[in-house]
C-alpha cells in the first residue's frame, strides 16, 4: 500500500469517512441531547414558601385571598420628567435643567438630575391627599436643592427650586 491509500482509508475495501460518520452522528446527538435538556431546564425555577406551605408575596402580583377576593395590585412606578429654568444670575450660567421623578405612588418619589456637572439624587414627598409637596437633593459636590411644589394631577405640577449656591429656578413636572 502506499501513502496516498494509507491517509484515505483505515481498511482497503472500507473508507475514512465510514468510520468517522458514527462517530459525527454519535457527537451530534449528544450536542443536541445536551441542548434539549437546557432547554426544557430554562423555563424551572425556585419559589420560596412561607412555613405554613404558601409562597412569599411578590410585590405588584395579585394573589387571591382565602375569602376568594382578589388583592389590589399597586400601580408600577413611573417615571416623570421634570423641567427647571433659571429665574435669577447665580441661576443664569447653567441654564435650563432637565431631570426626572420616579413615583411610587404612595407620596413619595425619588428626584434625580444634573446641574452644572453635578449629580443630584434626593426624594419628593407629598402627605395624604395634598397637592403639595417638597423635594430636596443632595449632589454629588457637596451641592444641595430645596423644592417647593403642588401637583394639578397625578403627573403634572409646578414649583420653585432653590440651590445652596443660591440659584433658585422654576420648577415644571411633567409633559
Amino acid at each position: 500500500m502506499n501513502a496516498s491509500k494509507q491517509a484515505t482509508s483505515v481498511h482497503p475495501a472500507m473508507p475514512v469517512n465510514a468510520i468517522a460518520a458514527p462517530r459525527r452522528f454519535a457527537r451530534t446527538a449528544a450536542l443536541l441531547a445536551a441542548g434539549a435538556a437546557a432547554l426544557s431546564l430554562g423555563g424551572c425555577y425556585v419559589v420560596p414558601v412561607q412555613p405554613d406551605g404558601r409562597p412569599y408575596p411578590v410585590p405588584g402580583v395579585t394573589v387571591p385571598a382565602a375569602s376568594g377576593h382578589a388583592l389590589p395590585v399597586p400601580p408600577s412606578p413611573t417615571v416623570i420628567p421634570v423641567r427647571m429654568y433659571p429665574t435669577n444670575d447665580a441661576a443664569a450660567p447653567s441654564g435650563a435643567v432637565a431631570g426626572a421623578v420616579t413615583t411610587h405612588y404612595n407620596g413619595r418619589a425619588e428626584f434625580h438630575f444634573i446641574r452644572a456637572g453635578e449629580n443630584y439624587v434626593g426624594e419628593a414627598t407629598r402627605f395624604g391627599g395634598q397637592k403639595t409637596g417638597v423635594a430636596n437633593a443632595a449632589g454629588s459636590k457637596g451641592g444641595y436643592a430645596n423644592c417647593q411644589y403642588a401637583m394639578s394631577n397625578p403627573s403634572l405640577g409646578t414649583g420653585s427650586c432653590k440651590f445652596s449656591d443660591g440659584a433658585v429656578y422654576t420648577l415644571h413636572v411633567g409633559q
